[in-house]
């Protein structure tokens, strides 16, 4: 194989865009781990006066995830996420505005790999969300398994994520005052396995749940398409049928979570690598619908069983 090495004379803010989404990729693919392993040894090592205050801490904070979270604006603003922004770049698109006396589901898609436009535009503060939406916040949910591993579940609540269970949507839907936003990745793990270049296999016929919160709660459904989240890796070959699917889904049923074979550029190098390839990514905030009880009615009997 060819490797095609980058120029020597690359400007440095481009240098280190590369390296700040190294380091995102890394944290998203290893950190948890790292984390949990850390934790493991301090058990092992019978450092009771560091693991047994964080496991008091742990129990008492349980409910943070389903409550509205932790965030961090002094993280969210981090100058690195400028650079992870720009490396892209990312950027988010208004086409209709939003009351922000009124909460929402973002209904997100397509998942993509490891979900970079989710992140940019909504988990840090170098994004434009805040200035095309006035007076609304967004909220990411996560699979509520992060939450439970120790030191990394207090690094993602301070990005503003909360758990994607039915009482954690309830909570951000039901605040007071309005401008609260539930984004939800519906494809979820299933979706990443179809994030191939040039393809857009989306899931939401058996996602009904989100509907029903939104009925419950009165909030307003706005669908948000992430264009380029697909491009930013390549994808083993793994068609349904295929013996690397099927071994894919097990994993998922077993794990919660897909392990999507991917490949990229590397930080040296454009030939083969972790780090995703730069294509833009425009997350296109779509079409409010002012009739929503109607709307969200003709959704629930298109996605019912026949």
């Amino acid at each position: 194989m060819k490797i095609e090495f980058a120029p020597l004379n690359i400007p440095l803010a481009r240098r280190l865009q590369t390296a700040a989404v190294l380091q995102w990729v890394l944290t998203f693919l290893l950190l948890a781990q790292v984390c949990t392993g850390i934790f493991v040894i301090l058990i092992i090592r019978n450092y009771w006066f560091l693991y047994i205050p964080y496991l008091t801490w742990l129990y008492f904070d349980r409910r943070t995830p389903e409550q509205g979270g932790r965030r961090s604006n002094w993280v969210r603003n981090w100058t690195v996420w400028r650079y992870f922004k720009d490396y892209f770049p990312i950027h988010v698109l208004k086409t209709w505005d939003l009351n922000p006396s009124h909460n929402y589901i973002f209904g997100f898609h397509p998942h993509g790999v490891l979900v970079a436009g989710a992140f940019g535009n909504f988990c840090t503060n170098y994004s434009d969300f805040k200035e095309l939406f006035p007076g609304c916040t967004a909220y990411v949910h996560l699979l509520p398994f992060w939450f439970w591993c120790p030191f990394f579940r207090e690094y993602v609540l301070s990005f503003g994520a909360v758990s994607v269970s039915k009482r954690s949507v309830s909570h951000v839907l039901s605040k007071e005052g309005g401008g609260n936003i539930s984004v939800i990745i519906l494809g979820g793990a299933k979706e990443s396995l179809d994030a191939h270049p040039g393809k857009f296999t989306l899931f939401i016929r058996q996602r009904k749940g989100f509907v029903k919160l939104a009925l419950t709660h009165g909030a307003s459904l706005v669908p948000v398409f992430s264009f380029g989240e697909n491009e930013l890796f390549k994808q083993v070959s793994n068609p349904e049928g295929s013996w690397l699917r099927t071994v894919q889904e097990k994993l998922q049923k077993i794990m919660g979570f897909a392990l999507p074979l991917f490949h990229a550029r590397g930080i040296f190098q454009y030939s083969f690598g972790i780090v995703p390839y730069r294509k833009p990514i425009h997350t296109v905030v779509a079409f409010f619908f002012k009739q929503q009880i109607r709307f969200k009615l003709i959704i629930l009997r298109m996605l019912s069983p026949d």
